[in-house]
């Protein structure tokens, strides 16, 4: 075991500021849905510069009231990429839709060219996911879109103060050559790059769908419990679809609030130390630093390096045990969809994601988040190289 000090996958980074906030909304005597989740809404939706925000309790939800507010269900199909959380794959089956895999290009992203060989007539949204903060290929994802009349749904979960061709992911104008997903979902969860502990937030550039989902996330009421009142001023609500009980806290909302004012200072600090590792891993032939991708920001949710497993005595879960040994901690991101058993008893459309499946087993999420310093990144720099210099396996060139 190491002498060094345990190095945690990730701490989240909470100030004064939240601790505030947070104390300030528990004194209010409004902790529910209320005045800072409006007020969190209303700077996100400028942030990114979308018209409409909705602040949920995940991006679980996000994606679920989004899908179902497009009317998607049962006969539909909806395109997404094997590399993702389980989420994003169960929020389809929950609408009743059926998932299609389309397998990843090199960066890890969804690759356009496996969606459209996935399209069928029965095909009607794609879901891309914005792998570890790195942005898609949004712009061939929208013209496929277009071209075959599908919505778009972006999964952003790893991709909030991400940017793509200088405009940030959930932006909700459209530009000339580029285009506007529908809804653009995003998470608050412990890990990510702000949090609320849990939460999420959706944005659209469509009045009219903003509203449905808006609804959808309160029981389908027409009116929330922070405003009831008729503009004649009576107090009355109906209940008009069958929604869902995902409504974001003030409590949770008081620390976005603030998270939120400190995310381009936390991706500054993440894409510095993203590129001390860099630098430290370049000229290795053991490992792979992640794709950058061009015209974008990359927002550094996640570090995840590949192994070159024919140049190594071990194997993946191998490297992350000697980590461990050295005081690390590190995550695999992510199982494909594939290989969970939940997805063996449903009707998973597309092909196989064998790209996803290769890659999976020679990626590891290195620790990255602004409350290391730059010791500790710099102490798992050189615990990697360690690592891999002494398992190396030395090939007798001809």
């Amino acid at each position: 075991m190491s002498d060094y000090p345990f190095i945690p996958f990730h701490v989240p980074s909470i100030g004064d500021e939240e601790v505030r906030e947070v104390e300030a909304t528990l004194r209010s005597g409004w902790v529910t849905t209320g005045p800072r989740t409006t007020q969190f809404e209303k700077e996100f939706g400028a942030y990114v510069g979308a018209p409409y925000a909705i602040a949920v309790n995940s991006c679980t939800a996000a994606l679920h009231v989004a899908l179902a507010a497009l009317g998607i269900g049962e006969g539909d199909e909806v395109i997404t990429t094997p590399l993702t959380f389980c989420s994003t794959v169960i929020t389809i089956l929950h609408v009743g839709a059926t998932p299609v895999l389309a397998d990843i290009g090199p960066d890890g992203n969804i690759d356009p060219e496996q969606i459209a060989r996935a399209i069928t007539p029965q095909t009607r949204a794609i879901v891309p996911v914005h792998f570890a903060g790195l942005p898609c290929d949004m712009n061939a994802i929208w013209q496929l879109a277009r071209k075959h009349g599908l919505f778009v749904i972006e999964d952003a979960a790893h991709a909030a103060g991400s940017r793509y061709h200088d405009r940030p992911i959930g932006m909700g104008t459209e530009r000339e050559g580029d285009g506007v997903s529908d809804a653009v979902a995003f998470s608050f969860y412990a890990t990510k790059n702000m949090t609320t502990g849990e939460g999420g937030m959706i944005t659209s550039p469509r009045e009219s769908l903003a509203a449905q989902m808006r609804m959808l996330t309160l029981h389908g009421m027409n009116r929330n419990a922070w405003n009831r009142y008729s503009a004649s001023g009576s107090w009355y609500y109906e209940v008009v679809e069958a929604g869902f009980k995902y409504n974001l806290t003030d409590i949770q909302s008081a620390l976005g609030i603030h998270q939120l004012r400190k995310l381009d200072s936390f991706i500054e600090t993440r894409t510095r130390y993203a590129e001390i590792y860099n630098r430290a891993f370049a000229g290795m032939e053991e490992v792979e630093t992640p794709p950058q991708g061009s015209m974008v920001r990359h927002a550094w949710h996640l570090y995840v390096l590949r192994l070159n497993l024919n140049l190594l005595k071990i194997d993946r879960n191998g490297f992350i045990e000697e980590l461990r040994r050295r005081g690390i901690g590190a995550s695999v991101h992510f199982i494909p969809i594939p290989l969970h058993p939940l997805f063996s008893k449903v009707r998973l459309g597309g092909d196989s994601g064998q790209r996803a499946l290769d890659l999976y087993a020679r990626i590891i999420s290195l620790p990255l988040y602004p409350a290391m310093t730059e010791d500790q990144v710099n102490y798992v720099a050189d615990s990697v190289r360690k690592i891999a210099a002494s398992n190396r396996v030395w090939i007798k060139r001809a």
